[in-house]
C-alpha cells in the first residue's frame, strides 16, 4: 500500500490534532485523490486570526471591530456573537484545540456576516417574490474572506460582500442619522389633537389656522431636516418644547394667543409630505399627522428592512435596466457606464395593482416585444368578474368599447351574442379589445413574458397619474410617459426615432416588434429611498415590510 505523505504546512510540522484531521480527510477520499483531499484539508485548518502560539494576528481586532459595527448595516451582532468572540479572544489561548477552536469560531462567524451582507437573512421565495437565481455574480464568503486576508484587511471583505449600489452606503448613512433621533425629546409626547374645522368629517390643520401643537411640529420638522435650525415661534406661544431662537414670520392669533400656522412652518409641512408620499399641499389631516407621529427608531427599522431587500433584489446588474418601484409607484429607466456609474435615464410615474384584492407581484423577466397599438385579450377572471356581468346589463357597452370575441383558429365575431358570452366562461372564446382611444392598453405594450401574465402599457385614464397613491390596476402597470420608455427600450435599433414611436403608437394598426436586445425589467419593493441628500419614506403598501419583518423576527441564528 502506497503511504499517504501530509502536505508541507508553511511555519513547520502539524500539531497532533491537525495531523489526525488530515489524514481521515484522505481516508474519506478514497484512493483516488488522496493528496488533494489533504490539500483542501489543510487549507480549511489552517488558522486565520491566531499565530502557532496563540497570540492574535494583526487583522484579528479588526475583524472583531468589523463584527462589533454589523449594527451599521441593519444586521444583529449578537447573529455573529460579536461580544463573545471579542471576549473569548481578549485573553491569552493555549496553543493546540483551544486556539483551534477559537480560530474556527470567528472564522465561522465572519462568513456567516458576509453571507448575510450579500444574501440577506431571508429567502426572498419564502415571500413570495420571485427573483431568478443566477443573474448574480456567485459569492463564496470563505474564498473572499481568505482572499482579503492575505492582505491583512478583512474590511476589504465586507467592501466585496456588501451590495454595489451607490443606493445601499446613503440608506446606511441614513440609518445612522434616524438612530441618533432615537432619543430626540421632540417625540417625547405625542402632537395634539387637530382642530375640526366648522362642517367637516375629520379634523385637519389648515394654513392660517391658530393650534397648540406648532412648537412641538416645529422641534420635529427641524430635527428632521425640514424646517431651517434657526425657525423660532412667538416666545410667547413657545409652550414646552424648546425651539432654537430666531426671527420667525410666524404671528399670534389675535383670538386665542395661539401661534398660526403659516409661513415657513407650512412649506416644511409640504417637504415633509413629498418625502413621504403625500399630497404636498400643506394640510395637516390624519395621514400627515400620523406619519409625524412615527418616531425616528421605526424609521431605523424601516430602514433597516429596506437594506435587507437590496442584498437579493438584482438591482442594476445588466447595462440598461427598467426598474419600478410599487409602493413609490415611480418607473425608472437605468444606464449603467462602463466606470460603473448610473445614470437614470428616464423616471415615470406608473399606476399598479390594487392593495385590496388585485396587487402587482414582485419579480424579475427580459423584454423582449413590444406591441404598437395591441389588442387587449380580457384576462378570464376580469371578464368573468367584470366584463360579462356589465354586458348583460348594458350591451351598448359591447360596441361602445370596441370589443369582439375570437375563438380557436382566429375566427372573430364582432357581434354580442349570449351564446358568446357561454363560450367565453366555458373557456371556449375570449374577449378582446380593438385598438383604439377606448384600449384599456393605451396605444401600446410592452412584453416581458412571464407567468403572471403582467406587462407595462399605457392607458386612456391619465387622470390617475395626478394622484399621489396610485394602486388601481388588476396587476399590470400602466405608464405615464411611455413614448420615452419605448425610446430607452429601443437605443440602437435603426429608424426608430421618436417620430417613428408615435406614428406606431397612433397607426390604429396592430404591430409586434421584437427587441434587438433584451432589456430586464425588475418589480421592485422598497418603502425607503435616498434621492440626493433627501431620504423618502413610502407606506407599505401591500404589507410586505410588515411579512419581512415578521421572518426576521422568527429565525433563529443558525
Amino acid at each position: 500500500m502506497k503511504r499517504l505523505a501530509l502536505p508541507s504546512v508553511p511555519g513547520g510540522a502539524l500539531p497532533c490534532p491537525d495531523r489526525r484531521r488530515l489524514l481521515m480527510a484522505a481516508l474519506a477520499c478514497g484512493v483516488a485523490g488522496p493528496l488533494q483531499a489533504l490539500e483542501t484539508a489543510a487549507v480549511n485548518t489552517s488558522r486565520l486570526w491566531l499565530d502557532e502560539s496563540g497570540r492574535l494576528l494583526p487583522q484579528t481586532s479588526a475583524a472583531l471591530r468589523l463584527l462589533a459595527d454589523a449594527a451599521s448595516h441593519g444586521l444583529d451582532p449578537q447573529d455573529y456573537d460579536a461580544a463573545g468572540l471579542a471576549r473569548l479572544l481578549d485573553r491569552p489561548l493555549a496553543p493546540g484545540p483551544q486556539a483551534d477552536a477559537a480560530d474556527q469560531a470567528l472564522t465561522r462567524a465572519f462568513e456567516r456576516y458576509l453571507a448575510d451582507l450579500h444574501r440577506g437573512r431571508i429567502d426572498p421565495v419564502k415571500l413570495g417574490q420571485r427573483y431568478r437565481p443566477g443573474r448574480s455574480v456567485p459569492f463564496d464568503p470563505g474564498q473572499v474572506l481568505r482572499a482579503a486576508l492575505q492582505r491583512q484587511d478583512p474590511a476589504a471583505a465586507v467592501a466585496a460582500a456588501v451590495p454595489q449600489l451607490p443606493q445601499y452606503g446613503r440608506l446606511r448613512q441614513a440609518l445612522a442619522r434616524y438612530r441618533g433621533l432615537a432619543a430626540h425629546p421632540a417625540w417625547d409626547e405625542p402632537l395634539p389633537q387637530l382642530p375640526r374645522p366648522a362642517k367637516s368629517r375629520t379634523p385637519r390643520l389648515d394654513p392660517g389656522q391658530p393650534w397648540s401643537g406648532l412648537a412641538r411640529l416645529a422641534q420635529r420638522l427641524q430635527a428632521l431636516g425640514d424646517l431651517a435650525p434657526g425657525f423660532v415661534l412667538p416666545a410667547r406661544a413657545a409652550g414646552s418644547a424648546s425651539v432654537p431662537a430666531s426671527a420667525s414670520a410666524v404671528v399670534l392669533d389675535p383670538l386665542s394667543g395661539a401661534p398660526r400656522y403659516e409661513g415657513e412652518l407650512v412649506e416644511a409641512v409640504r417637504r415633509f409630505q413629498s418625502r413621504h408620499g403625500l399630497e404636498p399641499d400643506g394640510v395637516i389631516g390624519v395621514t400627515t399627522r400620523a406619519q409625524l407621529e412615527v418616531a425616528p427608531a421605526a424609521r431605523a427599522q424601516q430602514i433597516e428592512l429596506a437594506l435587507e431587500r437590496l442584498r437579493w433584489t438584482p438591482l442594476l446588474q445588466a447595462r440598461r435596466m427598467v426598474v419600478v418601484n410599487l409602493p413609490e409607484f415611480v418607473l425608472r429607466a437605468y444606464e449603467v457606464a462602463a466606470d460603473g456609474s448610473v445614470r437614470v435615464a428616464l423616471e415615470s410615474k406608473v399606476v399598479v395593482g390594487r392593495a385590496l384584492d388585485t396587487r402587482t407581484p414582485l419579480f424579475d423577466e427580459d423584454m423582449r416585444f413590444i406591441e404598437f397599438s395591441p389588442y387587449w385579450n380580457i384576462p378570464p377572471s376580469i371578464a368573468r368578474a367584470e366584463t360579462i356581468p356589465k354586458l348583460r346589463r348594458d350591451p351598448g357597452y359591447f360596441n361602445r368599447m370596441g370589443f369582439e370575441f375570437a375563438g380557436a383558429g382566429g375566427s372573430v365575431q364582432r357581434g354580442l351574442s349570449g351564446a358568446a358570452l357561454d363560450a367565453v366562461l366555458a373557456g371556449a372564446m375570449r374577449i378582446r379589445q380593438r385598438p383604439g382611444p377606448q384600449n384599456a392598453l393605451g396605444d401600446i405594450k410592452f412584453v416581458f413574458p412571464n407567468a403572471d401574465n403582467i406587462y407595462l402599457h399605457h392607458t386612456p385614464a391619465v387622470s390617475l397619474f395626478g394622484r399621489e397613491r396610485r394602486d388601481y390596476s388588476h396587476g399590470c402597470i400602466r405608464v405615464e410617459k411611455p413614448v420615452e420608455l419605448a425610446e430607452f427600450v429601443l437605443q440602437g435599433m435603426a429608424g426608430w426615432d421618436r417620430a417613428r414611436i408615435e406614428s406606431a403608437m397612433g397607426s390604429g394598426k396592430s404591430n409586434t416588434l421584437r427587441l434587438a436586445e433584451p432589456v430586464p425589467v425588475l418589480i421592485h419593493y422598497g418603502t425607503t429611498l435616498v434621492k440626493g441628500d433627501q431620504i423618502f419614506f413610502f407606506n407599505d403598501l401591500y404589507g410586505h415590510d410588515r411579512l419581512l419583518a415578521a421572518a426576521l423576527r422568527q429565525r433563529r441564528p443558525g
